[in-house]
């Protein structure tokens, strides 16, 4: 296939770039700025139809949408907060108007979106058939999500892609608490017993990858391991796989003092689990944390 991808240039989408070009796909790589090779293409998310040539995308099979501002790496200033929202929901409504205006209008758009649409699930067992949540985070995700489903109405399948935290040694929660952990400085975050939804950085490609390849499969999909865990379950698993102590613990006043806002996206609880990802058959390579840290630190 012929795939365009926006954040290709982040710990998603450079891994899924470059595995989808390994196995013989045409891959597009829409940046923000100049092209540096013949697989880039210019864009610009904040702008009408993200600028860009509708022939562009005309002969596009697939649009993988992943461009966003990370959540958790500043404060939550009201000015953050619209970035956030920008990054995600702007850009999105860009996109979907250039693949409307090309012809004929590429047939899957998979969009990122993420659990936090569920909100603060505490140790309650959640699926695609649950509820949203309230609160910042939710509310986003609602609005990124139905900035996606504009593209339905050109015909396009339409997936959402409720992310959990992907772990890679590169990048995300994983990639910022190696060398804390190494030193031996681990800690448990807050009480411990707030669960994590996570999945591996191979997982969450090939996932995206199966998702391509399903033509009857639309809608929202939790792109999480089958087993979430707490926080304390997940320190002492990352601990055993550095082969150090993890003794210490973060208070949740001293995070919240540090933080901010921000300090929910921690201290909260999502038990989520990927239902319709294995009811379409999907299997997990790593399926739990210990099986998953120790193949993404081998």
């Amino acid at each position: 296939m012929k795939i365009a991808i926006s954040g290709a240039s982040g710990l998603i989408g450079s891994a899924l770039a470059d595995d989808l070009a390994s196995t013989g796909h045409q891959i597009i790589r829409l940046v923000r700025s100049a092209p540096r090779s013949d697989g880039g293409l210019a864009w610009d998310p904040m702008a009408t139809a993200g600028d860009l040539d509708p022939a562009a995308l005309s002969d596009v099979d697939a649009v993988v949408h992943l461009s966003g501002a990370p959540v958790a790496d500043k404060r939550w200033t009201a000015a953050r907060k619209a970035e956030l929202r920008s990054s995600r929901i702007t850009s999105t409504r860009a996109l979907v108007a250039a693949m409307a205006a090309a012809d004929p209008s590429p047939g899957v758009l998979i969009c990122g979106s993420a659990v936090g649409y569920y909100g603060e699930t505490g140790d309650k067992i959640t699926d695609e058939s649950s509820p949203a949540g309230t609160g910042f985070l939710a509310d986003l995700v609602q609005d990124w999500e139905s900035a996606a489903e504009g593209a339905a109405r050109s015909g396009t399948r339409v997936v959402n892609i409720r992310s959990g935290l992907v772990l890679a040694t590169g990048g995300g929660l994983l990639g910022r608490l190696l060398l804390p952990f190494k030193f031996g400085l681990g800690a448990r975050i807050g009480p411990g017993t707030q669960y994590l939804s996570w999945i591996s950085l191979t997982d969450e490609v090939r996932a995206i990858e199966f998702l391509l390849e399903a033509d009857d499969f639309e809608g929202p999909v939790n792109l999480t391991a089958p087993e979430p865990v707490t926080n304390a379950e997940f320190t002492r698993a990352l601990a055993q796989a550095l082969h150090r102590p993890a003794l210490l613990r973060l208070p949740a006043a001293a995070l919240n003092g540090a933080l901010g806002e921000v300090a929910s996206e921690l201290l909260g609880s999502a038990r989520i689990v990927p239902t319709r990802l294995q009811e379409a058959g999907f299997a997990f390579r790593t399926p739990d944390i210990s099986t998953a840290l120790s193949s993404i630190l081998a």
